[in-house]
């Protein structure tokens, strides 16, 4: 296994290195302060300047516009964009859009990738993925509420669906809903393109996070589809495989997660040091000679590294064997880099004392909106619980 970045992919990482200072850093407090629709022109004008530059969606293949990167590739890149909360959603590669992308790739007919997919991939619209429920635990997706039933050619949709990120100003989601009720738990369900201005599309709320309630791309909505009516082509894929498409879009998804909290880790922990090192304490003595502060910068500097390695392991055999092949290394990179993350975090606002929990440094905004990362995509708990029963039966231990 070889991880140095190619030729092309240093040169993209240190041109991605100087945009990110000179265009993204100074513009993260005016997101906090204006929100995202009055940056929204903003927004678009350096997204504009990303494509112009060649860098647009480097999980994308090339005829859909993107880079066409692999995995490993796209790992240092998503890396090296995670240090600014505006990284990917500039360079075309955010969350939900990028994994609803990956899979209208993948299972779309021809007219839904002409009428959906072409136009995402550009970043002309936006999407959500609308599967998790406020009535049921989202550590268990086959268990779900929402259903769908054909009617005169059409789908009908009525569930309650909530954590619809980005559903805010949206052009469509992509449903998880029970449409065989009688078939086996992973069977049930199938996936479903929704447009938001389809009659009985409700966003009901973006939902208050850590006392924010977000707006556009920054947003986590509750969504009620109250008989909400589809022609029966915008089935995604077979019907009946919604879990399974779930499955391969969380594959990939994680790794991209993953990169991203190793964007964050590494700038947590350079503010940490330069905090360190410049903040005065007593006659002129500064943080960075306090054993504590010295034992917090190695510790955080060695579980970086060493989380970084495992998500690149990863996302190399992802890339060389498959996504079977990587099951138990993609549930321990997800709670693993989530820990690391939430505790680099944590280390720099204490470092940077009071002024670590006020809005003017991006940490409080890293403090409010990652804490979910050990949560979403499959709790902590869940990923430990299975990967381990996995290990175990290889030794012979019958769960």
């Amino acid at each position: 296994m070889d991880f140095a970045p190619s030729p092309r992919t240093q040169e993209i990482l240190s041109a991605i290195d100087r945009f990110i200072k000179a265009e993204l850093y100074p513009r993260e407090r005016e997101l906090g302060e204006k929100g995202f629709y009055k940056m929204e022109p903003e927004l678009a004008r350096l997204r504009s300047k990303v494509k112009e530059m060649g860098y647009w969606a480097p999980q994308l293949p090339v005829e859909l516009g993107g880079m066409g990167l692999n995995l490993v590739e796209h790992s240092l890149i998503g890396s090296a964009l995670g240090r600014s909360p505006l990284g990917h959603y500039v360079f075309g590669c955010a969350a939900p859009d990028a994994g609803n992308c990956e899979i209208l790739h993948k299972h779309a007919s021809d007219e839904q990738k002409r009428r959906f997919l072409v136009p995402l991939a550009a970043g002309e619209i936006r999407s959500c993925f609308s599967m998790t429920e406020p009535e049921h635990a989202g550590s268990n997706p086959t268990v779900l509420s929402c259903t769908a039933k054909l009617d005169n050619g059409d789908w009908v949709i009525e569930g309650h669906k909530w954590f619809t990120s980005s559903a805010d100003g949206a052009a469509f989601a992509i449903v998880m809903a029970v449409t065989d009720p009688e078939a086996p738990p992973h069977l049930r369900a199938s996936q479903i393109i929704v447009p938001t201005s389809t009659p009985g599309f409700e966003r009901v709320r973006n939902i208050p996070i850590m006392g924010s309630r977000g707006e556009g791309w920054t947003s986590h909505a509750e969504i009620r589809y109250n008989g909400c009516r589809v022609p029966a082509d915008h089935l995604l894929g077979p019907r009946g495989a919604g879990f399974l498409i779930a499955q391969e879009r969380l594959g990939p998804g994680r790794i991209h997660h993953c990169s991203r909290w190793l964007g964050i880790c590494e700038r947590a922990f350079d503010m940490m040091c330069r905090r360190a090192a410049e903040r005065e304490i007593s006659d002129g003595k500064t943080l960075a000679t306090k054993q504590i502060v010295q034992a917090w910068i190695a510790e955080s500097r060695a579980r970086i590294d060493a989380a970084r390695l495992l998500v690149l392991n990863t996302a190399w055999l992802i890339d060389q064997k498959g996504f079977a092949e990587a099951r138990d290394q993609v549930s321990l990179i997800k709670f693993h880099v989530a820990e690391v993350m939430q505790e680099v975090v944590d280390r720099a606002i204490q470092v940077h004392g009071a002024l670590g929990i006020t809005d003017d440094t991006v940490l409080a905004m890293y403090w409010a909106h990652e804490r979910g990362a050990r949560i979403y995509d499959g709790p902590d708990e869940v990923h430990k619980v299975v990967v381990a029963k996995r290990i175990l039966g290889r030794y012979g231990v019958k769960q």
